[in-house]
């Protein structure tokens, strides 16, 4: 048996080709700034950013701010999924619902949602409750697009046959129309995902009320540079772990989908 084994080498082969292009930015990163090419208010070392990272989460505030994101960004996302398959799904099940509902989804779907923001502060304030509506609102149009491509694409000889072992109309949807949409609905939730958190992070920068995005703009403010990178690769990192987590979920659920696609 060769030492290392194989599978070790191909590992290890396949962890340095995924993390060189971080490794060299970070590389680069620190190279210029501690060689002084850029101003330490516009740039700190790598390292010293790491340094104050390790400070922050002593001081509690690292916790505390990104949970009050993530919960924002996750509870509006979990409005926009269920409101949006619902609204998608029914959409092809009901003329009269698709006439309905088309023209808003034509005229929502590309709208900048973001411009809203002022509005949604005037109605619900700046805690919580405004930045999960917006986010919902942002998010439930791409839901709604995904689940009616999803519904509208099911193979039509599975609903005949469904309806010919006896299956009532009602539970059509619980078991041929929702399960052959799931692979549909996670390409849309893989869309939304990143855009619940650049909604919820840039209504906290602009409208404050806790998060991550109101501690970069208050470090910001009072020049904090090596604080607002710490926020800033926070983000970054929580909308990458985030973006695998969910590739991992869609893998363990379409797994039935997967057989079949290579099948």
């Amino acid at each position: 048996m060769t030492w290392p084994p194989r599978f070790w080498l191909g590992g290890l082969t396949a962890l340095v080709r995924y993390a060189y292009p971080l490794v060299l930015v970070l590389v680069v990163w620190e190279l210029v700034a501690a060689g002084g090419l850029v101003r330490p208010l516009f740039l700190p070392r790598f390292t010293l950013v790491v340094v104050q990272t390790v400070a922050l989460a002593r001081e509690g505030q690292l916790v505390e701010p990104l949970l009050a994101s993530l919960y924002r960004a996750f509870a509006g996302l979990a409005i926009a999924v269920v409101v949006g398959s619902a609204v998608g799904i029914a959409m092809t099940r009901a003329r009269w619902i698709e006439w309905l509902c088309d023209p808003l989804v034509a005229v929502g779907f590309p709208s900048p949602k973001i411009t809203f923001l002022p509005i949604f502060i005037l109605w619900f304030g700046i805690d919580h409750l405004s930045k999960i509506l917006l986010v919902a609102f942002t998010c439930v149009f791409p839901m709604i697009v995904s689940a009616y491509h999803g519904a509208a694409a099911v193979n039509r000889t599975w609903l005949w046959s469904a309806r010919a072992m006896g299956t009532p109309e009602r539970r059509l949807l619980s078991r041929v129309v929702f399960p052959a949409s799931l692979p549909y609905l996670f390409s849309g939730l893989r869309v939304t995902l990143p855009v619940a958190l650049i909604t919820a992070f840039t209504a906290e920068m602009v409208a404050g009320g806790g998060g991550l995005g109101a501690a970069l703009m208050f470090a910001q403010r009072f020049f904090e540079t090596r604080t607002v990178f710490v926020y800033l690769l926070l983000m970054l990192l929580s909308g990458f772990l985030l973006d695998k987590a969910l590739l991992a979920l869609r893998a363990r659920a379409l797994r039935w989908h997967e057989e079949e696609a290579h099948s």
